[in-house]
């Protein structure tokens, strides 16, 4: 059984006041609340066995050790990982992303083709601009519909045996859009290009199954997924993994260091060093499992109930614009709006005062804001612990505003 109501009462911030209002948050799309279940993860550890790990042979470091290698299975089960040693822990999504544009400027040449979507983030264009920079590499760009979606057939034009790199995101966090990566892997892998899917907003929503996408690396952080922040995600395909180099020196991803020469780690600790952020990796792993139990199926319907209630709602108001696929099934429940002469930001910062948190601005996709010659947009992104009641009292917030401001 899905209770939202038991299920909101496991996350303690949703019972506070913000502006002397209950706090309506609709901005699971920059980070997730955290359950009751992953602060007590991160508490007991600091309380009962704080400790390094991977180096001691006291039982504290041994105990964390062990905490923090079953989080790695936790998430190799999770994404379906054929090997644990495919699973690299980062800081999040930004850096799985620059691990991998720095393994691969030792493999590309100049005159070499990489494709990014137009519907990225910056933190999965501009490392790729920074590739092709050092390497002399061209980047070629998938473009967008009106509607938000990848044209496709530009994409078949663009793959070529030049190409040996696509990137896209699973889902735009500015747009909600689901992209279908499936069909972007096998093209890719056709001509024998990697394949890197950015799946920060998917991972949320859905459950991917590296194996079955025959994905060569994807990446997420778990504060998007009621998980802590400063952790993520990085898999890789072994063969894949042991083609690029280390990432940074340092402690933990050597085997032997000497003046004259240094032997790295076996995976995943070659591209593991320094002191990781265990707790987050440990609370990761907690994270994971709560929303295996809430279960990805209940999610998924109650976000898509949530996401046809609110563009229900909102195309209420007149000269409401929302951006993005009009078939709501190729979206995730997020919706990127405007009012007409109204700036985005000032929306925002009014309903604020009644204690509702969106996103306002260019969500770090200024080129899909240049594509529709916006300054930016409204974004209310919904979490498996909102309600319909919810989205009332927000649409309600946006008409006053609208009032206010016309």
């Amino acid at each position: 059984m899905f209770d939202i109501q038991k299920i909101r009462a496991q996350f303690p911030i949703l019972s506070e006041t913000v502006n002397g209002k209950p706090l309506v948050y609709f901005d699971n799309g920059a980070t997730s609340q955290k359950p009751q279940v992953v602060i007590d993860s991160i508490v007991n550890y600091y309380s009962k066995y704080n400790a390094n790990i991977h180096r001691g042979v006291h039982t504290l470091s041994q105990i964390a050790t062990d905490a923090y290698e079953e989080a790695r299975l936790k998430i190799q089960k999770h994404f379906n990982a054929k090997h644990n040693y495919e699973i690299i822990l980062t800081s999040g999504t930004t850096e799985s992303i620059n691990l991998v544009a720095n393994g691969f400027a030792s493999l590309l040449q100049k005159g070499d083709e990489i494709i990014v979507s137009a519907l990225e983030h910056h933190s999965n264009i501009v490392p790729w601009q920074m590739l092709c920079e050092h390497t002399g590499a061209i980047l070629k760009v998938i473009p967008m519909s009106i509607h938000g979606e990848l044209i496709m057939e530009e994409y078949d034009k663009l793959v070529s045996d030049k190409t040996k790199l696509v990137f896209c995101n699973h889902i735009s966090n500015a747009l909600g859009t689901l992209n279908p990566i499936e069909e972007i892997i096998t093209k890719a892998h056709a001509v024998g290009a990697a394949v890197l899917i950015d799946g920060a907003q998917s991972c949320p929503h859905i459950k991917p199954d590296v194996q079955a996408l025959d994905v060569d690396f994807y990446v997420t952080s778990a504060h998007k997924m009621c998980g802590p922040t400063g952790v993520g995600m990085l898999y890789g395909k072994e063969e894949w993994l042991r083609k690029l180099p280390p990432y940074k020196g340092g402690g933990e991803m050597i085997a032997t260091v000497t003046f004259e020469k240094t032997t790295y780690a076996d995976l995943p600790h070659k591209f593991e060093a320094g002191t990781p952020n265990i707790c987050g990796g440990i609370a990761f792993g907690t994270a994971i499992d709560f929303m295996n139990e809430v279960g990805f199926d209940n999610i998924a319907k109650h976000e898509h109930e949530l996401l046809e209630y609110g563009t229900k709602r909102l195309q209420e108001i007149e000269g409401v614009t929302i951006y993005g696929p009009t078939d709501l099934s190729k979206k995730a429940s997020v919706i990127s709006f405007n009012i007409e002469n109204i700036h985005p930001y000032d929306i925002g910062t009014i309903i604020d005062r009644q204690g509702i948190a969106v996103r306002t601005g260019h969500h770090c996709a200024q080129p899909i804001m240049d594509f529709f010659k916006i300054p930016g947009t409204i974004r209310a992104s919904f979490a498996f612990y909102n309600t319909k009641e919810e989205i009332d009292i927000f649409v309600e917030a946006v008409k006053k505003a609208k009032m206010m401001l016309s």
